[in-house]
């Protein structure tokens, strides 16, 4: 059993071998995947050691200290905590091999291609094809909403293989090249003036099977791991106290004493304590991961998140008044990461209208909290058992 002792000698000896001040940073992180000290949860020869998820802090502590790169990991975000995971429950040992180093040391980018215009929250009903032609498949279709779409080398796709199946029964799961031909990527301007979405369009994308992932119809279940995954790093993302939204505002308020009323004191109060619960509860759902897999608890925390960010920029952009209301550069650009608090108020504010919509919205959200982690009765759906291609569109 690996131990805290041994990762730190293998940390050392990674160090010690490419001492960060003289080695390239790519040929750092690629090191340091053969080590085992990626992510040490995984397997061996996968960038991990089979240890403790827990002992990862033992790495990163180590290495920040001796002031190692990282792999930008809100950069590669998408790929980190939503198509590793996946890849690796489900993937063969091909696929582990050819996809997981090259993401993890954020070569290859990743998107996700799930939602579509008539498919959002009720991603089930998906429309895009994926008709078999000997050993590839032929996809056709639109995805929306497509974060890094413009930035990915890959993509994970969900697409429809068997119309007379029933909606969730009917879907496989696959890798897409984002570089092969009939894959069209354009932006989507957002209430910010960026486009760090896209709309992805699949004119007779040839993938070949061997880049399925699961079992054919099974797609539904492989998404599921991704899915709750998403929301584990969307809501359960380590802070540190005051990290994330809820910082800014509570430096303008010590700051800015002539800003400060009563009341405005009053809202900063609840929504720092509730920012604080929510930071703490994230905390012990990482640990709760460290004995398994994410569980819908991720739900709950991805809904959190959501409300907090926007009654807060809201807070906020009140707080400061006629200064609340500037907005910085509405220059369209197609940027690589979001920046909350990099930018200013008006920015948070108008982006955080996104939160309580990506990841799932709020809410289909606050029904999986409802029917699976509450036990509640779930709400009737008459069109679980008809076959997708005789739903009402």
């Amino acid at each position: 059993m690996t131990n805290a002792g041994e990762l730190r000698r293998r940390t050392a000896e990674l160090l010690a071998a490419y001492p960060p001040a003289t080695t390239d940073r790519l040929d750092f992180l690629r090191a340091r995947f053969d080590a085992g000290l990626a992510w040490v949860h995984y397997p061996e020869g996968l960038g991990g050691l089979g240890a403790p998820r827990s002992l990862q802090a033992v790495v990163d502590e180590d290495l920040a200290a001796a002031g190692a790169p990282d792999n930008d990991p809100r950069r590669i975000g998408i790929g980190l905590g939503m198509a590793a995971p996946t890849v690796l429950r489900y993937g063969t040992d091909e696929q582990k091999a050819r996809f997981l180093r090259p993401l993890w040391t954020g070569e290859e980018v990743w998107c996700q291609l799930f939602s579509e215009p008539g498919a959002g929250s009720d991603l089930a009903a998906l429309g895009t094809r994926a008709v078999r032609d000997g050993e590839d498949w032929v996809v056709d279709g639109q995805k929306v909403w497509t974060s890094s779409a413009h930035l990915a080398r890959w993509a994970i796709l969900i697409a429809r293989t068997d119309p007379d199946a029933p909606k969730h029964a009917g879907i496989t799961y696959f890798i897409c090249d984002m570089t092969d031909p009939g894959v069209e990527v354009r932006p989507l301007r957002q209430i910010t003036g960026e486009a760090e979405f896209n709309e992805v369009f699949l004119t007779g994308v040839r993938i070949p099977d061997r880049h399925r992932l699961g079992e054919v119809g099974d797609g539904w279940r492989v998404a599921q791991t991704t899915l709750m995954n998403e929301r584990v790093s969307i809501g359960g993302m380590r802070l540190p106290r005051e990290g994330g939204m809820i910082g800014p505002v509570a430096k303008t308020w010590r700051e800015r004493p002539d800003l400060r009323t009563h009341d405005l004191h009053q809202r900063l109060l609840k929504l720092w304590v509730e920012a604080e619960v929510s930071r703490l509860t994230a905390e012990r759902l990482r640990q709760q991961l460290n004995a398994g897999q994410p569980g819908y608890e991720g739900s709950g925390m991805k809904l959190a998140f959501a409300r907090l960010n926007q009654e807060i920029s809201g807070l906020e952009v009140e707080l400061r008044g006629e200064e609340g209301l500037l907005y910085d550069d509405w220059t369209m650009r197609r940027p690589e990461l979001v920046d909350f608090t990099g930018r200013d108020a008006g920015y948070r504010y108008l982006r955080s209208k996104g939160n309580s919509i990506e990841g799932g919205t709020s809410e289909v959200l606050l029904n999986i909290v409802a029917e699976r982690v509450l036990g509640l009765p779930a709400e009737p759906r008459t069109d679980k058992d008809v076959p997708w291609k005789d739903l009402a569109r």
